[in-house]
């Protein structure tokens, strides 16, 4: 089974589109997410939660694919994170301030879902661009 082009959707549409009524198409009813922003992430509604708290924040969210290593179910995924901080992101107020970031998601796809996600974003350089004090663990 080839597991990019869930990814690929997942990246375009769900997340640069923000395609909500793909989630159940796209993620398992069980998905089990760890984003760098200190978010645990559990089931359809746990995830609608979190990419609404990040489009708040990013409206016009982008995630570019820069490479993928793939084995059978397993996929390591770098990406480059791109926004403008334009609401609320936890305690911070928006900073206006243009963004750019790289990081590394783990996936695990299994007939055709997402089962799994750990994202390892660099978020020293995400809270150094918007000129905020890195984040207090654990955030809640």
């Amino acid at each position: 089974m080839d597991a990019l082009p869930t990814i690929r959707w997942y990246c375009r549409e769900l997340w640069n589109q923000w395609r909500y009524e793909l989630i159940p198409e796209l993620l398992s009813p069980q998905i089990v997410l760890r984003g760098s922003l200190g978010v645990d992430v559990r089931g359809h509604e746990g995830f609608r939660c979190y990419i609404q708290m990040v489009q708040r924040a990013f409206p016009n969210f982008h995630n570019t694919i820069e490479q993928v290593i793939a084995q059978d179910e397993r996929l390591a995924v770098h990406l480059t994170y791109r926004g403008i901080h334009s609401g609320p992101l936890f305690d911070h107020q928006a900073t206006g301030k243009r963004v750019e970031y790289s990081g590394i998601a783990l996936f695990r796809v299994a007939d055709t879902v997402i089962r799994e996600g750990w994202v390892l974003g660099d978020t020293v350089a995400l809270w150094k661009q918007l000129s905020l004090p890195p984040l207090e663990w654990p955030v809640t």
